[in-house]
């Protein structure tokens, strides 16, 4: 999809459209829920694994 349609001019003119548009567009706001869009990723703070972790990354070179 290209992002110029984002950009396109919308015209209403009967009201009773304009006001089934403005609903829609606050309901989809409301119901919008926020999903993360990569599972988190475990930081490592033990020095232990930080070696064994580098060590594996250099040996299969």
């Amino acid at each position: 999809m290209a992002t110029s349609s984002i950009f396109a001019n919308v015209k209403i003119t009967d009201p009773k459209k304009a006001e089934a548009f403005i609903s829609a567009l606050e309901a989809s706001a409301n119901t919008r829920e926020s999903k993360p869009s990569a599972p988190d990723i475990p930081v490592l703070s033990d020095i232990d694994e930080i070696r064994k972790l580098m060590s594996k990354r250099f040996s299969t070179k």
